[in-house]
């Protein structure tokens, strides 16, 4: 599993016009097709008017990436918005592109540019992030322990993801991957060896 994962944070919205004919760009993050293909659907309602509504998707690296041209000349419109998506880096995101037409013939060479410039606007747009393998941690402590441990975590950059107080204090958090190591012998030579931290899992995330 690669230790990065790029995609994008929140849907966003761009548009621009080219040669009078208005485009439209519409991002989201997704991880599904299920999703990918209502947010599709969604769109086509919204502008059941436009002239075309050209999709693509791009999810889990490549694995599920399909596109459509919507009636624009094969080769022109849902490949180059797939190619956009890709060439951002990002995955696990669904793109569409709305066209109102303008009267003026673009030739197929622009419409890749401005299909292509629609779909990576948008994507820009929806803020491209970077997550990174977090291990996922826990422990059981005292109350005397659990202030020392606490006031040690934020050096690590860890997220806490949960504290229980009850007989004991129970705490899960998250660090980077690299981390991990360093935290557990930490944790362990503050408290003599009375807390160990046990791993759970791991995720992607990135520091507050």
């Amino acid at each position: 599993m690669s230790d990065v994962y790029v995609t994008v944070a929140h849907p966003a919205t761009i548009e621009f016009e080219e040669k009078r004919s208005l485009f439209i760009g519409h991002a989201i993050p997704c991880t599904d097709e299920e999703t990918a293909m209502r947010f599709v659907k969604e769109k086509k309602k919204e502008f059941a008017d436009a002239t075309h509504n050209v999709w693509a998707y791009y999810m889990k690296g490549g694995v599920l990436a399909r596109y459509s041209d919507d009636g624009e000349p094969q080769g022109t419109a849902g490949m180059p918005t797939l190619d956009a998506i890709r060439k951002s880096g990002a995955c696990d995101v669904c793109v569409v592109v709305t066209r109102y037409f303008g009267g003026i013939l673009l030739g197929a060479g622009g419409l890749v540019r401005a299909y292509s410039k629609a779909a990576a606007e948008a994507v820009t747009a929806a803020g491209i992030v970077t997550y990174e393998s977090f291990a996922e941690l826990g422990f059981t402590c005292t109350y005397s322990d659990y202030p020392k441990i606490s006031n040690e975590l934020p050096k690590f950059g860890a997220i806490v993801d949960s504290v229980d107080f009850a007989a004991d204090v129970e705490v899960k958090f998250a660090v980077r991957e690299e981390k991990c190591g360093d935290v557990c012998r930490k944790v362990a030579e503050m408290t003599a060896g009375r807390v160990e931290v046990k791993r759970i899992g791991t995720r992607f995330d990135c520091e507050r």
